[in-house]
């Protein structure tokens, strides 16, 4: 696993072996992050379930002005502390519940990244709570990892969604209009 593209290409990300915790591969990275691509400069990034940190990384790499990593597993704290070594840039890492956090929190998004675990409904309640809360700027997008395997209907007034397979992944793109 490495960082794709940006400042900090090529570097090295290390990865932990959880059954909860799959990394996202680099070429379902790539492929999020030309979906975004022209969004992810000058942006506040939340990477929810951030696992090893590989997508909140991606985003600092490609510009982001903040990124927020939360994750609830003590393992996934430390990978993401050690990926971030030699990274500038402004983030914060929150060792928390996703619930906990977005409810505690009340800033605004310009990119939310989720890649829960896939056999979970967590990026769905992500998913409501943040558009029910309102956590999005104008133009605002979630990007919401799983399972191909999975059909989730998504009908939210005043957003565009676009779903894209890459193999056995299927990526959401949610777009406050």
């Amino acid at each position: 696993m490495r960082v794709v593209s940006g400042k900090y290409r090529g570097k090295k990300l290390k990865e932990f072996k959880l059954e909860s915790t799959k990394p996202t591969l680099d070429r379902v990275k790539e492929s999020i992050f030309n979906l975004i691509q022209f969004d992810v400069i000058d942006a506040v990034v939340l990477d929810l379930f951030s696992g090893t940190g590989g997508l909140g990384i991606e985003a600092i790499s490609r510009g982001a002005r903040r990124t927020v990593l939360v994750d609830i597993n003590p393992e996934a704290i430390k990978i993401i502390k050690e990926n971030l070594k030699g990274i500038e840039g402004d983030f914060v890492i929150k060792h928390m519940d996703y619930l906990d956090y977005l409810r505690g929190d009340n800033d605004k998004y310009d990119i939310v990244l989720l890649d829960p675990p896939y056999n979970t409904d967590f990026g769905v309640k992500a998913i409501d709570f943040i558009i029910k809360n309102d956590r999005l700027n104008q133009g605002g997008i979630i990007i919401f990892e799983t399972s191909e395997e999975k059909e989730f209907e998504f009908d939210y007034d005043g957003y565009k969604i676009i779903k894209k397979k890459y193999g056995k992944v299927a990526v959401y793109k949610i777009e406050k209009e």
